[in-house]
């Protein structure tokens, strides 16, 4: 065990309503309340000109997209269109284990380099003929090599639905263990399931995997309300998305749903009141034209909300800082603003309460010690008089200077100490490189 303080911050954002300028202690893997009655401490870290904030928490990604990020003419086309042309890259370069270990790995790895400690991949993508558990384990065992936190999803996209949920059996068994609940000992692997949403799943998968979900512990997290979700759920059924899910059992306070564009009034009194907590995307939506989620409405009433990128297909970028401040920027454009310190909050704890983790995005005594460090004293930040708020509205693009997982430092001065970054993005660049030219 090893205790770690960093001090000299201008500003440690310990959560939503906790700004102060005390040492950061770390002991062992939690966030410490003082040094714990040891004489010094084992690394003091000088964090001059820097603000200090939790880990931050991805809500949704899809890892495997970070193989297929976007190509021109997959942006600004209608989602129907979009869904037939990221399956006909799936089916030309094959999706196997080692395809996704690798883009696992990179978008992974990608993602501590901009401050992201924590992802939920919600894997859509189950070839047949290819193991689940091997395909899953491709994602946990990258995730484990670059030292990020995963929640694995065990989606689903018009799959059989006993073979889904007995595929979610068999990848708990594998990777958690008989017994054991929906996260590991450590707190590093979760896994959950997802159906895609109502236009590609049914009630009868809706079913199944709520019954898996149950026996087993896990949470349950789908999409909802995209523009193919809407016209598929107003064609098949004569109902709204939301409608179908409540009546599905699937509006409930262990289901967190993604995107929720277009929202209504209604609507967002029913997420209310059922207790599930949402997602907002976008980097996603709005570069796919899908609208922008009203947060500030579903913050209002209640609704614990998190931030996720979404995939590479529709978010060339796993940066969730980058898409925090463009969620800031667009909330005006349908007059429910949202505050930089507010979408904090969603991109820490509002995205791990949405996953059930009240030990992350926050650093609060006890808490996990996954935290990052942003360097704020060169010129992008000249003239921010609320260095908080200029995390967003200033540095465009900003990554951390050091990066925190479970007490362990994963990045150090803007480079990832786990495994080397640019040999992970040429492993998958050679990979896709020779599937392409060996494609009949």
């Amino acid at each position: 065990m090893t205790v770690t303080v960093l001090t000299g911050a201008v500003a440690v954002l310990r959560d939503a309503s906790m700004v102060t300028r005390d040492p950061v202690v770390v002991d062992d893997r939690r966030i410490g309340a003082a040094v714990g009655g040891r004489t010094a401490a084992d690394e003091v870290v000088d964090v001059s000109g820097c603000v200090v904030t939790p880990g931050l928490v991805n809500a949704h990604h899809h890892l495997l997209q970070t193989a297929f990020r976007s190509r021109p003419e997959s942006r600004s086309v209608p989602m129907p269109q979009w869904l037939g042309l990221m399956a006909q890259r799936y089916s030309s370069v094959g999706v196997d284990p080692e395809l996704v270990a690798a883009a696992a790995a990179a978008g992974l790895a990608e993602s501590l380099l901009c401050g992201v400690t924590t992802v939920a991949d919600h894997h859509l993508t189950w070839p047949g003929g290819q193991d689940p558990v091997a395909l899953a384990g491709g994602t946990i065992d990258a995730a484990a090599r670059v030292g990020a936190r995963l929640v694995f999803v065990r989606g689903t996209a018009r799959d059989d639905p006993q073979a889904a949920a007995t595929s979610v059996e068999d990848i708990h068994r594998t990777h958690l263990g008989a017994g054991a609940t929906g996260t590991s000992a450590d707190g590093m692997l979760q896994l959950a399931v997802g159906p895609s949403g109502v236009h590609s799943d049914g009630p009868e998968t809706f079913a199944t995997l709520g019954e898996v979900a149950s026996r087993l512990g896990l949470r349950r997290r789908t999409q909802a309300n995209e523009q193919v979700d809407v016209q598929v759920a107003a064609e098949r059924y004569g109902r709204r998305p939301l409608e179908l899910l409540d009546e599905w059992g699937w509006l409930a306070d262990d289901v967190t749903l993604a995107h929720l564009c277009e929202i209504t009034d209604d609507e967002v009194a029913l997420v209310a009141r059922s207790g599930a907590s949402a997602t907002h995307a976008p980097g996603c939506d709005v570069p796919m034209g899908w609208g922008v989620a009203r947060v500030a409405a579903l913050v209002s009433a209640g609704v614990r909300v998190g931030l996720g990128t979404s995939g590479g297909g529709s978010n060339d970028a796993g940066h969730l800082l980058a898409d925090a401040r463009l969620a800031v920027q667009v909330s005006g454009l349908i007059g429910e603003p949202v505050t930089a310190r507010e979408v904090l909050a969603m991109a820490s704890e509002g995205s791990a309460a949405g996953l059930g983790r009240s030990e992350l995005g926050h650093l609060r005594p006890g808490a996990a010690a996954d935290l990052c460090v942003w360097d704020c004293s060169d010129v992008f930040d000249a003239g921010v008089t609320d260095p908080v708020d200029g995390l967003l509205w200033a540095g465009p693009g900003r990554r951390p200077r050091d990066v925190m997982v479970a007490g362990r430092w994963v990045v150090r001065d803007g480079e990832l100490v786990t495994a080397d970054s640019r040999s992970l993005a040429a492993d998958l660049g050679t990979l896709l490189d020779w599937r392409q030219r060996s494609a009949p």
